[in-house]
């Protein structure tokens, strides 16, 4: 699920409902015939704790809704623990990969930079403006450059 995704989000910045969709109605299967009803509580425990911290970055716009539909559909396949393990790799390289387009793209840098001095500044400019012009063309790239490499450093730290 991992790799289609990757390979997704890479060529076109989306993440399909038909693969999301179809590894979590899988994954419940799979949970509920190994471990009966409990397996599937276990599974939609996992898929919570994949979807809900990804909905709030999700409400802030800072990913998109198939990221926030794969850690739910990743949650019920490896559990709560492991899931939100793999979120937290996937925060440390997502921050990796923006502090190299802090440095390789430098517009957007210096946005960045005048927007703290601004807000450091009360007096200078609205805060508000100056949220909303950071936000403005943006530099965005694919949450799963992020998310595959903390799933193998998951993987390989814990055996999850």
């Amino acid at each position: 699920m991992l790799v289609i995704a990757l390979i997704s989000d890479i060529k076109s910045m989306r993440i399909p409902n038909w693969l999301t969709v179809s590894f979590f109605v899988a994954g419940c299967c799979y949970q509920v015939a190994a471990g009966g009803w409990e397996g599937g509580w276990v599974s939609l425990l996992g898929a919570l704790s994949g979807f809900a911290p990804l909905l709030v970055l999700y409400a802030f716009k800072g990913i998109g809704a198939g990221d926030v539909k794969l850690f739910a559909a990743l949650g019920v396949w490896i559990g709560t623990t492991a899931v939100l393990q793999v979120l937290i790799y996937a925060i440390l390289y997502g921050g990796a990969v923006g502090m190299m387009l802090l440095f390789f793209y430098r517009p957007f840098g210096r946005r960045i930079i005048t927007g703290v001095v601004m807000l450091v500044n009360p007096g200078y400019l609205n805060k508000s403006a100056i949220i909303q012009s950071l936000g403005k063309n943006g530099l965005r790239f694919p949450f799963m450059i992020a998310v595959a490499p903390g799933a193998v450093t998951a993987w390989l730290l814990t055996g999850t």
